[in-house]
């Protein structure tokens, strides 16, 4: 390290003022302090809180958060390979080499064009590069499906880092979760490679064996209320075809996540190690994560209760793991720019967020994946949710106070 430190020292006077790079400063200085912790300290007097913790160290906190969703994703995106392919026996090594070679362009393209995206707003406005896009980078191809082209994550990559972050004025100003805004440009501007039946990669010179689907278990449920069918037992009996056993879409293996979906978001089980991560660093809000939960859950209850179609009858728990109501849950929802900052308020926002998925989800087939939508919406009403809940506060304590 003392090579690489020596090494970016040597070249520092060439982005400083008066220097052939002067202009290039902040990029120099974003990889200087995402490498090393800044040596700069406060120069004011009084008491001073110092840790070793700034906002890079917390976003490489949910970058690991989230690498059992990317780990995961390279194996399923791999394993769905070749079960449309007829082969589901296929040896741990070349499911894993499918994985990677689909995932890690997804993953390259959007940073390369994320990254080059805020270093050119950095260079023009002159101002220090953001950090929160570490995240966002990662995040972005977790949302996508693994046969995505590579140019369209590129062109929405750039559109979300311009509309929705630097539009708003960088990290820490934006209204919308960025990597949430990338995928909703996707899926109005090209429904047709986001939000198709088959989202499992199957690669040229291979031929989808007879019989095989690669629909997503909420497509699946849409078509049932479509043709009339009991949503739970069709998702009970779903086949994948080639090779593969019935019951792909019970609970067990919703839960597990071994089903055509999003590269990151269909294992609940690796989103709950990220929960965990984030909690106990204290980088997630848990008030949102449980709310979100809590919110679909009742919602769902509630459904049963009305029963006016065979997709409200669908059983609760399973909207807990279906789709990426998990991975919105934990990675999404608990963004701290765009979530409410308020206490109670994040009990409230949690809770509409999961409240409003399974709504969609059940009364408008045309957005089978209802956490994206609900969260932006929620996204547009924290802001609101904390002046109340500020207001409230101010109330109760003055009718507390004394004159």
């Amino acid at each position: 390290m003392k090579f690489l430190r020596d090494a970016l020292d040597k070249v520092k006077p060439n982005f400083e003022k008066g220097g052939k790079w002067e202009k290039f400063y902040y990029v120099y200085e974003a990889h200087d302090t995402l490498l090393f912790a800044p040596n700069s300290t406060t120069k004011s007097k009084g008491v001073q809180i110092r840790d070793a913790i700034d906002m890079k160290r917390m976003m490489m906190t949910v970058i690991i958060a989230l690498l059992p969703c990317l780990l995961f994703g390279i194996y399923n995106v791999g394993l769905q390979h070749f079960i449309a392919i007829g082969q589901p026996d296929a040896s741990l090594g070349s499911i894993i080499w499918v994985g990677v070679v689909q995932v890690i362009p997804i993953v390259a393209v959007s940073y390369i064009f994320g990254l080059g995206t805020e270093f050119t707003f950095a260079t023009i406005r002159r101002h220090p590069v953001n950090e929160g896009f570490l995240v966002t980078g990662m995040l972005i191809p977790l949302v996508m499906p693994p046969d995505i082209p590579l140019w369209q994550v590129a062109l929405a990559t750039v559109f979300a880092v311009i509309i929705a972050k630097e539009a708003f004025g960088g990290t820490g100003m934006n209204i919308l979760n960025v990597a949430l805004t990338a995928r909703a440009f996707l899926y109005f501007a090209y429904p047709g490679q986001i939000s198709g039946d088959v989202w499992t990669y199957i690669g040229e010179g291979n031929q989808a064996v007879a019989g095989f689907s690669g629909a997503t278990p909420l497509s699946i449920a849409g078509e049932s209320l479509i043709n009339g069918e009991n949503v739970q037992q069709t998702l009970n009996a779903f086949s994948y075809g080639g090779g593969a056993s019935g019951g792909m879409y019970g609970f067990e293996n919703l839960f597990l996540g071994f089903y055509p979906g999003s590269i990151g978001a269909t294992s609940v089980l690796m989103c709950l190690i990220g929960a965990f991560v984030l909690i106990v660093t204290g980088v997630g809000s848990w008030k949102i994560i449980v709310s979100v939960f809590a919110g679909a859950y009742g919602m769902g209850l509630l459904f049963n209760l009305i029963g006016a179609n065979e997709f409200m009858m669908l059983d609760p728990s399973y909207h807990l793991v279906i789709g990426g109501m998990a991975f919105g849950a934990v990675y999404m929802a608990t963004d701290p720019v765009t979530a409410s900052q308020t206490e109670t308020g994040k009990w409230i926002y949690g809770f509409m967020i999961g409240l409003l998925t399974v709504l969609i989800r059940v009364l408008n087939p045309a957005y089978p994946e209802g956490i994206m939508l609900a969260i932006l919406f929620m996204n547009v009403f924290a802001p609101l949710i904390d002046h109340y809940v500020v207001i409230a506060n101010k109330k109760r304590r003055l009718s507390r106070a004394t004159v």
